[in-house]
């Protein structure tokens, strides 16, 4: 087994990288001039295409010893994110901090300690600001021999041209039903017709459709959410709609979040020799604000990211209107749902099913520019009322 079995969807990339790993860390400047090599890489590709895997995966495989991509005991430190050769820059947050673009470029200066390289990865590195961006250029443009950037980000455009320039980018394609399903059979042992459905509701987003096929509560969200657009029949119907809808993303945020918040409280107080139930000492409560802290930073992204998947979700629906009105009920996405996509169908013409989804694509702008999500739901349900 090799650290690109658990990938799937992606035979391309997975050469490319194949490639530039097995080719030696030393020799002669020939050898290493003909290399696929290279100091900094960009994964791009639409959410769930598993970017994040592919990265970690290249990061295995440039970390393990000599050419032999998967070496067991790199990979598990890898999973654990405790390799001494590898620094990860990542946020929970809506952005990535300053301070730890710079922190992550100190260590980037470091030599490796144990591997042939020293591996930063950078996970959705277009959640940069543009003077955070400029700190990790100027990494990029003076890089230290054996340090490898792997950036990740859902397209290039979301990068400053000047990033662009002195990386090689990779893009991801969109992993068919069928692969993110047997994929979902082979890691998580669902049943194949439980694995199909959630691939297809999910798109062939892998993150979405792994919680979809395992967590019951969840497919039960995302039916309420289809089924509370569809019985829209006025005004103060949709406004009652945002509302729940805001509120089923909430809930799905806290199921996300509440079990990993309480598990890191419990840890980091252990840490501080703190037991179960006993009051935390005024001189530690610092530790622990700044723990609440990046929790409720956590609970932020995770509402929003819960919103826009939900979006994302009702923009599923309205295709799938929009295609039966069109005579293409075989691409139906949401197929349980076949019977109330007819009936909304019939009530209008697909220019008004287009309209609506336009409306859902500008309600996605608007609250990625931080207007109220209520505000924005409401006006984007408005437009999808059926007469």
């Amino acid at each position: 087994m090799t650290v690109w079995d658990g990938l799937t969807g992606q035979a391309r990339a997975i050469a490319i990288f194949r490639a530039a790993a097995e080719r030696p860390s030393d020799g002669d400047a020939e050898a290493r001039a003909g290399s696929a090599m290279t100091h900094a890489w960009l994964i791009t590709g639409p959410p769930g295409s598993g970017r994040s895997n592919l990265a970690f995966a290249f990061a295995t495989a440039l970390l393990s010893p000599g050419t032999e991509a998967g070496d067991e005991s790199a990979r598990r430190l890898v999973d654990a994110r405790t390799h001494p050769d590898l620094t990860v820059l990542s946020t929970e947050g809506v952005i990535i901090k300053m301070d730890s673009v710079k922190e992550a470029v100190k260590r980037s200066q470091y030599s490796p300690s144990v591997g042939r390289y020293r591996v930063v990865v950078v996970e959705d590195a277009d959640r940069m600001v543009e003077r955070t961006s400029n700190v990790l250029l100027k990494a990029l443009e003076e890089p230290p021999e054996r340090t490898v950037w792997i950036l990740c980000a859902p397209s290039e455009a979301d990068l400053l041209p000047t990033i662009r320039s002195r990386v090689r980018s990779v893009r991801l394609r969109v992993p068919s039903i069928d692969d993110v399903a047997e994929l979902l059979v082979a890691r998580d042992g669902v049943d194949r017709a439980t694995a199909e459905r959630a691939a297809r509701e999910a798109q062939s987003h892998i993150g979405m459709a792994r919680r979809l096929a395992t967590n019951p509560e969840a497919r039960a969200r995302r039916e309420e959410t289809l089924r509370a657009a569809l019985g829209i029949r006025g005004v103060s119907a949709a406004v009652n709609a945002a509302a729940r809808l805001l509120a089923i993303a909430g809930d799905d945020a806290k199921a996300i979040t509440l079990e990993r918040d309480a598990a890191e409280r419990e840890g980091v107080l252990r840490s501080l020799g703190v037991e179960p139930g006993q009051s935390v000492p005024p001189g530690l409560r610092s530790q622990i604000k700044a723990l609440e802290d990046d929790q409720k930073r956590r609970a932020t992204r995770s509402l929003r990211d819960g919103i826009d998947r939900i979006l994302v979700d009702l923009t599923s629906l309205y295709r799938d209107v929009i295609m039966v009105q069109l005579g293409r009920e075989t691409s139906v996405i949401n197929r349980e749902l076949l019977t109330e996509v007819r009936a909304a169908g019939t009530v209008c013409a697909p220019a008004a099913t287009l309209f609506t989804l336009d409306a859902i694509a500008q309600a996605r702008q608007r609250i990625e520019s931080n207007v109220a999500p209520a505000l924005a739901l409401e006006a984007m349900l408005v437009s999808a009322i059926r007469r």
